[in-house]
């Protein structure tokens, strides 16, 4: 007989796993499917996030730093280091462990939280007098029975058409994260976010780091003023970024790989490089759902159709996270999956994608919040800007990382927040501010009178404040 509950969640993802503790939080009897596996064959929960995505880059991009910064930076400091090394399957391990520590800590809260935890796919049967049944397909096939199911199986890498991923030499950000040696000469073919940290990474540690980009313009989605900033330091690091680039045929073989692309001259050119991580994209995962047996509608996309609230074209069936409309984040993912979980449980659960943030973990790093300059003057609206460089910060002078700016856009007429920018040191913590003024729409004004600690990075959040009236202190 099936097992009965009230929401089962299929995907232990950031979203997944995050919607079915607080539907547990709220009362529900719940349960979660996933088919992670660690090396020992066990649950791997976190999805990829924390398995091939968030958590293992940030724990090798903290080695690549370290490792950097003991051949560069420690000198400036009077640390004198001799015969500097990398262990590169030490650092693989640390990384491995991190990652094992975030699968722990979810077993771990669904015990707290007493969720049931299925092992294995979860995929739609046929629709029931009790809501839906979900075959799971692990070592062993049961079958269970939800009266609401959410809906959070992620996304996978999109493949180069015509050179699909074997993992060895053309990557994923799967198998960007277990190359087992520092690879002479590599390649990105896109410069999004997973490309330009696992560059970043490899570059740090001996690599000749070349990116290849569809796009005329480097990071299309960030304030172009922030983008060029960025820019400029990674051309002062030695990544090799080549825009408006047509890729043409993909040769893998034993030595390697081979590229022929077209560049922004029209120019037929070739690099022959030791690995390549193909970076242009995701698309949803609805491998293995069987949507079409209960009729849940997709898009052109793959991705399932939601409205405003999260609700699919079925009665009490929910989709959040990368497998539906919006930016694939990770954060955004759990915001979706609690406002959903209040949602059935009669709240108004809530989402403002207007004030989600968005980070890239390069060095510089890059935050974003709101609407860019661009976007503003598209849109026609009157508009006032603030930037301070880290320059001219103490801290950032303390630190040794100068590289940057905060950013900041205003309302012309009334001075409400309507975007904040950064690229420099952390600015990834300092990004938080900046979201909090802007949810509780805040005055650009509001920021520049909060008294900020001396000395620290967030003094440059107060000062590009000041800076929106024409009256930085410190610049």
């Amino acid at each position: 007989m099936s097992k009965q509950f009230d929401v089962v969640v299929i995907g232990g993802g950031p979203g997944g796993y995050v919607a079915a503790i607080r539907a547990a939080q709220l009362g529900f009897n719940v349960a979660c499917i996933d088919e992670w596996k660690n090396a020992k064959g066990g649950p791997a929960l976190g999805g990829t996030c924390t398995n091939i995505g968030c958590i293992p880059s940030k724990a090798l991009l903290q080695s690549s730093e370290h490792y950097e910064h003991a051949g560069h930076a420690f000198a400036d400091h009077g640390i004198k280091v001799e015969g500097l090394d990398i262990d590169v399957a030490k650092m693989l391990a640390r990384k491995d462990n991190v990652v094992k520590q975030n699968n722990d800590g979810i077993v771990y809260l669904f015990k707290k939280n007493k969720v049931a935890f299925f092992h294995g796919r979860g995929s739609f049967v046929k629709t029931s007098e009790a809501g839906y049944e979900i075959k799971v397909a692990g070592a062993t096939e049961e079958s269970i029975t939800g009266k609401h199911i959410i809906v959070a199986t992620g996304s996978n890498a999109r493949p180069l058409p015509g050179a699909p991923f074997d993992e060895e030499n053309i990557l994923s950000n799967d198998g960007a994260l277990r190359v087992g040696a520092v690879p002479k000469k590599l390649a990105l073919i896109g410069s999004g976010v997973i490309g330009l940290e696992m560059g970043s990474v490899w570059r740090r540690l001996g690599s000749e780091v070349t990116v290849l980009e569809a796009l005329p313009t480097f990071l299309g989605a960030v304030d172009e003023q922030i983008a060029k900033e960025a820019k400029k330091a990674f051309d002062k690091q030695g990544l090799k970024i080549n825009l408006g680039v047509n890729v043409g045929e993909v040769k893998s073989g034993k030595n390697g790989v081979s590229i022929a692309y077209t560049d922004s001259k029209g120019e037929a050119q070739k690099l022959d490089v030791d690995k390549l991580i193909v970076s242009i994209g995701r698309i949803p995962n609805t491998i293995g759902l069987n949507p079409e047996a209960v009729g849940l509608q997709l898009d052109e996309r793959g991705a399932i159709v939601v409205d405003d609230e999260c609700k699919t074209s079925l009665p009490n069936v929910w989709a959040i996270g990368d497998v539906v409309r919006g930016p694939m984040l990770a954060h955004k993912a759990e915001e979706e999956g609690v406002a959903v979980a209040e949602r059935i449980a009669g709240q108004h659960g809530h989402v403002n994608f207007n004030t989600i943030p968005w980070v890239i973990y390069t060095s510089p790093e890059i935050a974003w919040v709101g609407q860019t300059e661009q976007q503003l003057k598209a849109s026609g609206r009157a508009y006032k800007a603030g930037t301070f460089p880290f320059l001219a910060n103490g801290r950032a002078r303390a630190l040794g990382d100068t590289t940057g700016m905060v950013k900041f856009l205003a309302d012309a007429a009334t001075d409400e927040i309507l975007g904040v920018h950064m690229v420099g040191p952390m600015v990834s913590e300092l990004i938080s501010e900046a979201v909090v003024a802007m949810e509780f729409k805040a005055s650009a004004e509001d920021i520049a009178r909060i008294c900020h600690a001396h000395p620290s990075l967030s003094e440059a959040t107060k000062e590009a404040a000041l800076a929106v009236d024409k009256r930085t202190l410190n610049f």
